[in-house]
């Protein structure tokens, strides 16, 4: 998100441990119900709720005792690529769900808090200003 030209930009609110295993760690899929024709940077904004089912996954325990920032803009990434379920393309991927495939993950110093939205939300002019403000410190 380093362009000087306003690019098209979504953001997506994600579920603690999940947010924070996509900022801060290694999951580079993010399983959801439906697909996006969308490509492009997307805002990894961590919600206010926890996944209760994180206590059974073993790939988000690394993630269970540190901080996990809520209603906050954590990062963002390259939306690159969206597929059905095909097997297990990663550890992180969810059978019978759509696997979101992300790259070029960045994240923040410091969270931005920020409400969410559900879907693929539009971010503020105001919200990009301030992450890429972020970015730059």
């Amino acid at each position: 998100m380093t362009t000087t030209a306003r690019a098209e930009v979504r953001a997506l609110t994600l579920w603690q441990p999940w947010a924070s295993a996509i900022a801060y760690g290694t999951k580079r899929i993010e399983n959801r119900r439906w697909a996006t024709d969308y490509r492009g940077w997307i805002l990894l904004h961590a919600g206010t709720t926890t996944d209760p089912a994180a206590k059974y996954a073993v790939v988000a325990r690394p993630f269970l005792n540190r901080p996990q920032p809520i209603g906050a803009v954590l990062g963002w990434a390259r939306l690159d690529d969206c597929h059905p379920d095909d097997g297990m393309c990663t550890l992180w991927s969810a059978p019978g769900q759509w696997h979101w495939h992300l790259t070029d993950v960045r994240r923040l110093a410091r969270p931005i808090s920020w409400p969410g939205a559900r879907g693929l939300w539009t971010p503020t002019p105001a919200l990009i200003d301030q992450v890429r403000e972020a970015a730059r410190a």
